[in-house]
Protein backbone atom coordinates (compact mmCIF):
# COMPACT_ATOMS: atom_id res chain seq x y z
CA UNK A 1 0.00 0.00 0.00
CA UNK A 2 1.36 3.14 -0.88
CA UNK A 3 1.07 5.50 2.09
CA UNK A 4 0.39 8.75 -0.04
CA UNK A 5 -2.08 7.47 -1.70
CA UNK A 6 -4.39 8.21 1.02
CA UNK A 7 -4.93 11.98 1.19
CA UNK A 8 -5.52 12.38 4.84
CA UNK A 9 -5.33 9.69 7.27
CA UNK A 10 -6.72 10.09 10.95
CA UNK A 11 -3.93 9.33 13.59
CA UNK A 12 -1.62 6.89 13.56
CA UNK A 13 0.32 4.89 16.68
CA UNK A 14 2.99 2.84 17.22
CA UNK A 15 4.50 1.06 20.48
CA UNK A 16 8.45 0.79 20.75
CA UNK A 17 10.57 -0.71 22.90
CA UNK A 18 13.45 0.86 25.25
CA UNK A 19 15.66 -0.23 22.65
CA UNK A 20 13.58 1.75 19.81
CA UNK A 21 12.72 -1.44 18.32
CA UNK A 22 9.32 -1.72 17.03
CA UNK A 23 6.90 -3.66 18.45
CA UNK A 24 3.30 -2.92 16.95
CA UNK A 25 2.18 0.13 15.06
CA UNK A 26 -0.95 0.73 13.07
CA UNK A 27 -0.94 -0.06 8.83
CA UNK A 28 0.08 3.39 7.97
CA UNK A 29 3.15 3.53 10.05
CA UNK A 30 3.51 -0.43 9.19
CA UNK A 31 3.66 0.46 5.38
CA UNK A 32 5.65 3.46 5.54
CA UNK A 33 8.71 1.71 7.73
CA UNK A 34 8.31 -1.70 5.88
CA UNK A 35 8.74 0.76 2.72
CA UNK A 36 12.12 2.26 4.81
CA UNK A 37 13.26 -1.44 5.18
CA UNK A 38 12.15 -1.58 8.91
CA UNK A 39 10.47 -4.83 10.55
CA UNK A 40 8.68 -6.03 13.61
CA UNK A 41 10.93 -6.68 16.02
CA UNK A 42 13.69 -4.33 14.30
CA UNK A 43 14.97 -0.99 15.03
CA UNK A 44 12.40 1.83 13.31
CA UNK A 45 13.57 2.35 9.77
CA UNK A 46 12.13 6.00 9.48
CA UNK A 47 15.28 8.30 10.76
CA UNK A 48 13.07 11.13 11.22
CA UNK A 49 10.68 9.20 13.44
CA UNK A 50 13.66 7.44 15.22
CA UNK A 51 15.33 10.45 15.93
CA UNK A 52 12.52 12.04 18.07
CA UNK A 53 12.17 8.64 20.04
CA UNK A 54 15.65 8.58 20.91
CA UNK A 55 15.21 12.40 22.09
CA UNK A 56 11.98 11.66 23.66
CA UNK A 57 13.90 8.41 26.04
CA UNK A 58 16.73 10.13 26.02
CA UNK A 59 15.01 13.34 28.44
CA UNK A 60 12.44 11.22 29.50
CA UNK A 61 9.68 13.67 28.59
CA UNK A 62 6.89 13.78 25.96
CA UNK A 63 8.61 15.26 22.84
CA UNK A 64 6.14 16.75 19.77
CA UNK A 65 7.20 18.07 16.04
CA UNK A 66 6.86 18.22 12.75
CA UNK A 67 8.83 15.57 10.72
CA UNK A 68 9.14 15.71 6.98
CA UNK A 69 9.85 12.34 5.71
CA UNK A 70 10.45 10.74 2.29
CA UNK A 71 7.96 8.39 0.65
CA UNK A 72 8.88 7.64 -3.24
CA UNK A 73 8.26 10.71 -5.09
CA UNK A 74 6.60 13.08 -2.48
CA UNK A 75 7.19 13.75 0.84
CA UNK A 76 5.05 13.53 4.02
CA UNK A 77 4.57 16.07 6.54
CA UNK A 78 3.91 14.40 9.51
CA UNK A 79 3.64 15.35 13.26
CA UNK A 80 4.98 13.29 15.34
CA UNK A 81 4.01 12.83 19.79
CA UNK A 82 6.52 10.22 21.61
CA UNK A 83 5.38 10.00 25.15
CA UNK A 84 7.84 7.82 27.36
CA UNK A 85 5.43 4.50 28.80
CA UNK A 86 7.82 2.70 31.38
CA UNK A 87 10.44 1.17 29.39
CA UNK A 88 9.38 2.04 25.66
CA UNK A 89 7.67 4.62 24.36
CA UNK A 90 4.37 5.79 22.36
CA UNK A 91 4.18 7.23 19.20
CA UNK A 92 1.00 8.88 17.97
CA UNK A 93 1.50 10.35 13.67
CA UNK A 94 -0.90 12.45 12.11
CA UNK A 95 -0.90 14.61 9.08
CA UNK A 96 -0.48 12.42 5.93
CA UNK A 97 -0.38 14.99 3.40
CA UNK A 98 1.81 14.06 0.33
CA UNK A 99 3.43 17.49 -0.45
CA UNK A 100 6.46 18.62 -2.75
CA UNK A 101 9.40 19.05 -1.55
CA UNK A 102 10.15 22.93 -0.94
CA UNK A 103 13.23 25.19 -1.79
CA UNK A 104 15.29 26.16 1.22
CA UNK A 105 13.88 29.81 1.07
CA UNK A 106 10.62 28.41 2.09
CA UNK A 107 11.29 26.26 5.08
CA UNK A 108 10.87 27.76 8.45
CA UNK A 109 12.92 30.28 9.83
CA UNK A 110 14.78 27.81 12.76
CA UNK A 111 16.61 25.83 9.46
CA UNK A 112 17.80 29.23 8.02
CA UNK A 113 21.39 29.67 9.80
CA UNK A 114 22.96 33.63 9.15
CA UNK A 115 26.88 34.28 9.59
CA UNK A 116 27.49 34.66 13.72
CA UNK A 117 22.97 33.21 14.21
CA UNK A 118 22.04 30.52 16.50
CA UNK A 119 18.71 28.76 15.55
CA UNK A 120 16.54 26.87 17.59
CA UNK A 121 13.02 25.35 18.27
CA UNK A 122 10.53 24.83 21.60
CA UNK A 123 7.71 22.63 21.97
CA UNK A 124 4.27 23.90 22.77
CA UNK A 125 5.54 23.95 26.10
CA UNK A 126 8.79 26.39 24.85
CA UNK A 127 10.83 23.71 25.87
CA UNK A 128 14.13 23.53 24.17
CA UNK A 129 13.90 20.46 20.97
CA UNK A 130 16.68 21.63 18.79
CA UNK A 131 19.68 24.41 19.32
CA UNK A 132 22.01 24.31 16.45
CA UNK A 133 25.18 23.23 17.34
CA UNK A 134 28.30 24.88 15.91
CA UNK A 135 26.94 28.63 16.59
CA UNK A 136 25.96 27.30 19.98
CA UNK A 137 29.81 26.05 20.55
CA UNK A 138 31.17 29.57 19.33
CA UNK A 139 28.66 31.24 22.60
CA UNK A 140 30.02 28.48 25.23
CA UNK A 141 27.07 26.43 25.16
CA UNK A 142 26.21 22.69 24.72
CA UNK A 143 23.47 22.50 22.05
CA UNK A 144 22.90 18.71 23.36
CA UNK A 145 22.81 19.36 27.21
CA UNK A 146 20.00 22.22 26.54
CA UNK A 147 17.51 20.06 24.85
CA UNK A 148 14.42 19.15 26.90
CA UNK A 149 15.07 22.52 29.16
CA UNK A 150 12.46 25.71 29.10
CA UNK A 151 13.84 28.21 26.62
CA UNK A 152 14.46 30.59 29.57
CA UNK A 153 17.38 28.52 30.62
CA UNK A 154 19.08 29.59 27.32
CA UNK A 155 17.83 33.31 27.22
CA UNK A 156 16.87 35.36 30.28
CA UNK A 157 14.17 37.67 28.44
CA UNK A 158 14.28 41.92 28.46
CA UNK A 159 11.17 43.77 28.45
CA UNK A 160 10.39 46.58 26.13
CA UNK A 161 10.31 50.54 27.12
CA UNK A 162 6.62 49.77 27.34
CA UNK A 163 7.32 47.16 29.64
CA UNK A 164 6.14 44.46 26.98
CA UNK A 165 7.60 41.10 26.33
CA UNK A 166 7.27 40.49 22.79
CA UNK A 167 7.54 36.52 23.45
CA UNK A 168 4.65 36.30 25.27
CA UNK A 169 2.44 38.26 23.09
CA UNK A 170 3.50 36.04 20.12
CA UNK A 171 2.52 33.06 22.09
CA UNK A 172 -0.91 34.52 23.13
CA UNK A 173 -1.66 35.70 19.62
CA UNK A 174 0.05 33.30 17.81
CA UNK A 175 2.18 35.55 15.64
CA UNK A 176 5.86 36.10 14.48
CA UNK A 177 8.02 38.28 16.64
CA UNK A 178 11.11 40.14 15.71
CA UNK A 179 12.44 42.51 18.33
CA UNK A 180 13.35 40.19 21.61
CA UNK A 181 16.03 41.59 23.57
CA UNK A 182 17.66 38.58 25.49
CA UNK A 183 20.42 37.92 27.34
CA UNK A 184 22.42 34.28 27.41
CA UNK A 185 22.24 32.64 30.82
CA UNK A 186 25.48 31.92 30.33
CA UNK A 187 28.36 34.90 30.06
CA UNK A 188 25.57 37.80 29.77
CA UNK A 189 25.68 38.04 26.04
CA UNK A 190 22.92 40.56 24.65
CA UNK A 191 21.00 38.52 21.65
CA UNK A 192 18.06 39.44 19.87
CA UNK A 193 15.75 37.09 19.20
CA UNK A 194 13.68 36.54 16.32
CA UNK A 195 10.86 33.55 15.56
CA UNK A 196 7.72 31.93 13.69
CA UNK A 197 5.12 30.15 15.73
CA UNK A 198 4.86 26.73 14.78
CA UNK A 199 1.01 24.79 14.47
CA UNK A 200 0.19 20.74 14.67
CA UNK A 201 -1.47 19.57 12.11
CA UNK A 202 -5.01 20.27 13.70
CA UNK A 203 -3.47 24.05 13.90
CA UNK A 204 -2.91 24.18 17.74
CA UNK A 205 -0.03 26.05 18.69
CA UNK A 206 3.15 23.74 18.77
CA UNK A 207 6.02 25.20 19.75
CA UNK A 208 8.20 28.69 18.37
CA UNK A 209 11.04 28.14 15.73
CA UNK A 210 14.02 31.21 15.67
CA UNK A 211 17.08 32.31 15.30
CA UNK A 212 19.06 34.29 18.07
CA UNK A 213 22.12 37.06 16.83
CA UNK A 214 24.32 38.83 19.08
CA UNK A 215 22.81 42.00 19.16
CA UNK A 216 25.55 44.81 18.23
CA UNK A 217 23.81 47.35 21.12
CA UNK A 218 22.44 46.79 24.55
CA UNK A 219 18.87 48.22 24.97
CA UNK A 220 18.40 50.71 27.79
CA UNK A 221 17.73 48.77 31.17
CA UNK A 222 13.92 48.55 31.71
CA UNK A 223 12.12 46.84 34.51
CA UNK A 224 10.54 43.61 32.96
CA UNK A 225 6.79 44.46 34.44
CA UNK A 226 3.85 43.64 31.97
CA UNK A 227 1.15 46.10 30.80
CA UNK A 228 -2.23 45.95 32.28
CA UNK A 229 -4.02 45.70 28.96
CA UNK A 230 -1.88 42.71 28.43
CA UNK A 231 -2.81 40.52 31.79
CA UNK A 232 -6.43 41.74 31.24
CA UNK A 233 -6.97 40.66 27.81
CA UNK A 234 -4.82 37.46 28.04
CA UNK A 235 -6.93 37.19 31.02
CA UNK A 236 -10.01 37.17 29.12
CA UNK A 237 -8.85 35.43 25.89
CA UNK A 238 -8.14 32.08 27.48
CA UNK A 239 -8.92 31.71 30.74
CA UNK A 240 -12.73 30.53 29.18
CA UNK A 241 -11.39 28.72 26.83
CA UNK A 242 -9.22 27.18 28.44
CA UNK A 243 -11.80 26.04 30.98
CA UNK A 244 -13.94 24.20 28.66
CA UNK A 245 -11.05 22.22 27.51
CA UNK A 246 -10.03 20.90 30.54
CA UNK A 247 -13.49 20.31 31.21
CA UNK A 248 -13.80 18.23 28.19
CA UNK A 249 -10.31 16.73 28.20
CA UNK A 250 -11.49 15.79 32.74
CA UNK A 251 -14.68 13.79 30.76
CA UNK A 252 -13.19 12.11 28.11
CA UNK A 253 -10.45 10.62 30.63
CA UNK A 254 -13.30 9.65 32.92
CA UNK A 255 -15.07 7.94 30.15
CA UNK A 256 -18.33 9.55 31.61
CA UNK A 257 -19.98 9.34 27.98
CA UNK A 258 -18.66 5.66 27.61
CA UNK A 259 -15.80 3.70 26.94
CA UNK A 260 -12.45 5.16 25.15
CA UNK A 261 -9.58 3.83 23.26
CA UNK A 262 -6.76 3.24 26.43
CA UNK A 263 -4.49 5.50 24.00
CA UNK A 264 -7.07 8.16 24.32
CA UNK A 265 -7.84 8.50 27.31
CA UNK A 266 -3.98 9.01 27.83
CA UNK A 267 -4.17 11.89 25.62
CA UNK A 268 -7.07 13.58 27.49
CA UNK A 269 -5.01 13.62 30.73
CA UNK A 270 -2.09 14.53 29.42
CA UNK A 271 -4.07 17.86 27.48
CA UNK A 272 -6.20 18.42 30.48
CA UNK A 273 -2.52 19.01 32.54
CA UNK A 274 -1.49 21.27 29.88
CA UNK A 275 -4.48 23.56 30.33
CA UNK A 276 -4.05 23.56 34.19
CA UNK A 277 -0.59 24.83 33.76
CA UNK A 278 -1.62 27.27 30.93
CA UNK A 279 -4.57 28.36 33.45
CA UNK A 280 -1.89 28.63 36.35
CA UNK A 281 0.36 30.46 34.15
CA UNK A 282 -2.50 33.22 33.10
CA UNK A 283 -3.16 33.28 37.12
CA UNK A 284 0.24 33.82 37.76
CA UNK A 285 0.71 36.74 34.90
CA UNK A 286 -2.37 38.55 36.52
CA UNK A 287 -0.83 38.44 40.20
CA UNK A 288 2.82 39.51 38.88
CA UNK A 289 1.05 42.70 36.94
CA UNK A 290 -0.98 43.49 40.67
CA UNK A 291 2.16 43.18 42.93
CA UNK A 292 4.54 44.75 40.54
CA UNK A 293 2.56 48.11 40.43
CA UNK A 294 3.97 50.95 42.83
CA UNK A 295 0.64 51.26 44.51
CA UNK A 296 -0.16 47.41 45.37
CA UNK A 297 -0.84 47.38 48.81
CA UNK A 298 -3.01 44.64 50.44
CA UNK A 299 -6.06 44.90 53.22
CA UNK A 300 -5.31 43.32 56.14
CA UNK A 301 -7.41 41.71 58.99
CA UNK A 302 -7.06 39.44 62.13
CA UNK A 303 -6.40 35.99 60.83
CA UNK A 304 -5.70 32.90 62.54
CA UNK A 305 -2.68 31.67 60.47
CA UNK A 306 -3.43 28.10 62.12
CA UNK A 307 -6.75 27.98 60.24
CA UNK A 308 -4.97 29.18 57.29
CA UNK A 309 -2.33 26.33 57.47
CA UNK A 310 -4.97 23.44 57.71
CA UNK A 311 -7.02 24.85 55.03
CA UNK A 312 -4.44 25.23 52.46
CA UNK A 313 -3.21 21.20 53.46
CA UNK A 314 -6.55 20.32 53.21
CA UNK A 315 -6.71 21.70 49.56
CA UNK A 316 -4.00 19.74 48.72
CA UNK A 317 -4.69 16.41 50.40
CA UNK A 318 -5.98 14.30 47.33
CA UNK A 319 -2.82 15.26 45.28
CA UNK A 320 -0.71 14.58 48.28
CA UNK A 321 -2.50 11.07 48.27
CA UNK A 322 -1.79 10.30 44.71
CA UNK A 323 1.70 11.10 45.48
CA UNK A 324 2.14 8.93 48.45
CA UNK A 325 3.11 11.69 50.66
CA UNK A 326 1.65 12.61 54.07
CA UNK A 327 0.95 15.89 54.87
CA UNK A 328 1.28 16.76 58.74
CA UNK A 329 -0.76 19.98 59.39
CA UNK A 330 -1.02 21.84 62.85
CA UNK A 331 -3.72 20.42 65.34
CA UNK A 332 -7.27 21.36 65.42
CA UNK A 333 -7.29 23.33 68.24
CA UNK A 334 -4.21 25.21 67.57
CA UNK A 335 -4.91 29.14 67.46
CA UNK A 336 -2.16 31.92 66.36
CA UNK A 337 -3.49 35.17 65.48
CA UNK A 338 -1.97 37.30 62.81
CA UNK A 339 -2.52 40.35 60.74
CA UNK A 340 -2.92 39.77 56.83
CA UNK A 341 -5.42 38.97 53.73
CA UNK A 342 -6.77 35.79 54.35
CA UNK A 343 -7.35 34.73 50.81
CA UNK A 344 -3.48 35.75 50.40
CA UNK A 345 -2.00 34.42 52.89
CA UNK A 346 -3.94 30.86 51.90
CA UNK A 347 -2.60 31.54 48.24
CA UNK A 348 0.87 31.22 49.72
CA UNK A 349 0.42 28.58 51.89
CA UNK A 350 -0.90 26.52 48.94
CA UNK A 351 2.12 27.59 47.01
CA UNK A 352 4.50 26.83 49.62
CA UNK A 353 2.93 23.23 50.60
CA UNK A 354 2.54 22.34 46.48
CA UNK A 355 5.99 22.98 45.75
CA UNK A 356 7.05 20.50 49.14
CA UNK A 357 4.66 17.92 47.06
CA UNK A 358 6.23 18.28 43.79
CA UNK A 359 9.45 17.18 45.70
CA UNK A 360 8.78 14.86 47.73
CA UNK A 361 9.57 11.14 46.99
CA UNK A 362 6.70 8.78 47.65
CA UNK A 363 6.50 7.45 51.46
CA UNK A 364 7.67 11.30 52.24
CA UNK A 365 6.45 13.35 54.81
CA UNK A 366 5.63 17.27 54.37
CA UNK A 367 5.33 19.04 57.75
CA UNK A 368 3.35 22.17 58.37
CA UNK A 369 4.03 24.19 61.68
CA UNK A 370 2.49 27.24 63.34
CA UNK A 371 3.92 28.94 65.83
CA UNK A 372 4.89 32.54 67.22
CA UNK A 373 8.03 33.91 67.31
CA UNK A 374 8.12 37.25 69.39
CA UNK A 375 6.24 39.52 67.84
CA UNK A 376 5.48 37.53 64.41
CA UNK A 377 3.33 34.64 63.76
CA UNK A 378 5.20 31.47 61.59
CA UNK A 379 3.97 29.38 59.14
CA UNK A 380 6.76 26.53 58.33
CA UNK A 381 6.71 23.89 55.85
CA UNK A 382 9.43 21.53 55.56
CA UNK A 383 9.99 18.82 53.19
CA UNK A 384 12.59 15.66 52.53
CA UNK A 385 13.86 16.55 49.39
CA UNK A 386 16.67 17.00 48.04
CA UNK A 387 17.08 20.70 49.41
CA UNK A 388 18.40 23.43 47.76
CA UNK A 389 21.78 25.15 47.29
CA UNK A 390 23.01 28.32 49.22
CA UNK A 391 24.05 30.13 45.71
CA UNK A 392 20.50 29.08 44.62
CA UNK A 393 18.64 29.93 47.82
CA UNK A 394 18.25 33.86 47.04
CA UNK A 395 17.58 32.94 43.22
CA UNK A 396 14.50 30.95 43.59
CA UNK A 397 12.90 34.19 44.73
CA UNK A 398 13.24 36.34 41.31
CA UNK A 399 11.05 35.95 38.58
CA UNK A 400 10.92 32.91 36.16
CA UNK A 401 14.06 31.02 38.45
CA UNK A 402 13.68 27.65 39.00
CA UNK A 403 16.68 25.82 40.93
CA UNK A 404 16.48 22.88 38.38
CA UNK A 405 14.46 24.16 34.71
CA UNK A 406 14.73 20.62 33.63
CA UNK A 407 12.71 19.57 36.22
CA UNK A 408 8.92 19.34 35.82
CA UNK A 409 7.50 21.76 37.66
CA UNK A 410 6.19 25.57 37.91
CA UNK A 411 6.93 28.45 35.74
CA UNK A 412 9.07 30.26 38.34
CA UNK A 413 6.38 32.93 39.41
CA UNK A 414 5.10 31.31 42.01
CA UNK A 415 7.71 32.05 44.96
CA UNK A 416 8.66 35.78 43.69
CA UNK A 417 4.53 36.02 43.69
CA UNK A 418 4.49 34.70 47.15
CA UNK A 419 7.34 36.81 48.95
CA UNK A 420 5.80 40.06 47.59
CA UNK A 421 2.70 39.38 48.86
CA UNK A 422 3.96 38.47 52.19
CA UNK A 423 5.86 41.53 52.25
CA UNK A 424 3.08 43.51 51.35
CA UNK A 425 0.77 41.94 53.86
CA UNK A 426 4.06 43.80 56.44
CA UNK A 427 5.75 39.96 56.54
CA UNK A 428 8.27 38.12 54.55
CA UNK A 429 9.15 34.46 53.09
CA UNK A 430 12.01 33.11 54.02
CA UNK A 431 14.05 29.54 53.11
CA UNK A 432 16.42 28.01 55.10
CA UNK A 433 17.86 24.60 53.52
CA UNK A 434 20.97 22.05 53.02
CA UNK A 435 21.27 19.98 50.26
CA UNK A 436 20.52 16.97 50.81
CA UNK A 437 18.35 17.41 53.63
CA UNK A 438 14.92 18.96 52.64
CA UNK A 439 13.80 22.33 52.58
CA UNK A 440 12.19 24.90 55.25
CA UNK A 441 9.89 27.43 54.02
CA UNK A 442 8.97 30.06 56.59
CA UNK A 443 6.05 32.65 55.95
CA UNK A 444 6.46 35.48 58.78
CA UNK A 445 3.28 37.51 59.50
CA UNK A 446 2.66 40.36 62.44
CA UNK A 447 0.68 39.48 65.07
Amino acid sequence: MRVDSIPDMPLSHASLDGEGRLIAADPALMALNDQAGGAIGATLAIPQLATVVRLARRLGILVSRSVTVADQDADLELWVRVQPDGEGVRMAVSGWRGLRPQPVAERPLATVIEDGAMSWETDAGLRLTFVSIDPARRLGLDALGLLGQPLTSLFTLDATESGALPILEAVARRRPFDEQHARLRSGDTRMLLTATVKEDAAGDFAGLAGVARVAETAPAPVEATISTDFTEGLDRALRSPLARIIAHADTIHAEAEGPVQRDYVDYASDIANAGRHLLGLVDDLVDLQAVERADFSLETEAIDLADVARRAAGLLSVRAANAGVAIARPLPDLRVPASGDFRRALQIMVNLIGNALRYSAEGGVVSVTVSRSGDMAEAVVADQGKGIAPEDQARIFEKFERVDPSEAGGNGLGLYIARRLARAMGGDLAVESVPGDGARFTLSLPI
